[in-house]
């Protein structure tokens, strides 16, 4: 392929997708507080298992998170259930959750950055991060649902499903979001104090 050809293709790209400054306005200008979708259920250290579940059952929520003296004491989230609590014999109804919960998170404040949050979340391998105050005490909790969701919501249907690549045809298109990952592993994404380097998860 020659260079007149590459040249081409990103002015091909340029026009029709959203370029990069612009993804990365919405990453690092909008903050955690506008995309978190609802607010957070929470719950006592010593609410039964049997409770909490019925809770994230009827208010249709993937997690809780569990408050001791109005501070942040850990989070419950369904994959908690799976790991910890399906197919093992266990009286839900006197078991508070306290001792299935994952203790002391990682957390945020509203007015971190979607794009940091979900950095962190890839980083870590979060599916849920809980939102505090400077008191330590819940105000939120986003998902990483809830930030492609909202990022999402900054571009219309037809600019989401267009090709990567314009001679790419309608069968194999992908997402910009796939877009977004592919850039990710070309360049380091650069946030407030430096670089947020991947770790494995032990």
């Amino acid at each position: 392929m020659s260079v007149h050809d590459d040249d081409d293709r990103e002015r091909a790209l340029e026009e029709e997708l959203p370029g990069a400054p612009d993804l990365e306005s919405v990453l690092f200008s909008e903050t955690l507080k506008n995309a978190a979708a609802v607010p957070p259920l929470i719950v006592e250290p010593a609410t039964t298992l049997a409770e909490v579940l019925r809770l994230m059952r009827e208010h249709r929520r993937s997690c809780v998170l569990v408050a001791r003296e109005d501070r942040l004491a850990g989070i419950f989230t369904e994959r908690d259930v799976l790991m910890k609590i399906a197919s093992h014999p266990i009286d839900l109804g006197q078991t508070p959750v306290s001792d299935y919960l994952t203790p002391d998170p990682d957390t945020l404040s509203a007015d971190s950055s979607v794009g940091y949050a979900l950095n962190k979340m890839v980083a870590e391998g979060y599916r849920h991060i809980p939102l505090v105050d400077d008191q330590g005490r819940p105000t939120g909790v986003v998902s990483m649902r809830d930030l492609m969701e909202y990022i999402s919501g900054f571009y219309q249907k037809e600019v989401l499903n267009l090709p990567p690549d314009p001679r790419i045809g309608p069968h194999k298109r992908e997402g910009s979001l796939t877009r977004l990952r592919l850039a990710r592993e070309k360049q380091p994404t650069q946030f407030e104090g430096g670089f947020l380097c991947h770790r494995s998860i032990s």
